[in-house]
């Protein structure tokens, strides 16, 4: 009997990041606020299935707190939208072969160099600055 492989390739060759929730993320503090995949969908006006997407796709990360899947809640906006530049720092960093456990911790650790976390930088609108900072990371 064969296993199937958990990824799938793109006709280059190259792997298809699948829907996958990081399991406990070693190294992120249990003070970071989530939210269940259920609410945020709630919140975004969309399907859970759409959630997922989102996540899929890389314009969020989620991961399992007690068991439950989960997403930051600092990857909102008050307006309750994905905040800008969040997809796009997902993205260099995977591309440069960050895991996303890495990227959530990245994203979440004091960084010298910006006033705060990275997350908090895209919150008050720095996404260039941080999106700068995880390209000299990847590359």
């Amino acid at each position: 009997m064969t296993v199937p492989s958990p990824l799938r390739l793109l006709p280059s060759g190259a792997p298809v990041a699948s829907y996958r929730p990081v399991n406990e993320v070693v190294g992120l503090s249990a003070d970071i606020a989530t939210l269940p995949v259920a609410e945020v969908a709630q919140r975004l006006g969309q399907p859970v299935s759409r959630v997922h997407q989102l996540v899929r796709d890389g314009h969020l990360l989620s991961f399992r707190r007690e068991g439950d899947v989960v997403i930051p809640s600092d990857f909102f906006g008050d307006d309750g939208a994905v905040i800008k530049g969040l997809a796009g720092t997902i993205t260099v960093l995977r591309d440069g072969g960050y895991e996303d456990p890495d990227i959530l911790r990245w994203l979440f650790a004091e960084d010298d160099s910006l006033p705060g976390t990275p997350v908090e930088s895209l919150r008050a609108g720095r996404h260039r600055e941080v999106k700068r900072r995880a390209q000299a990371m990847a590359f």
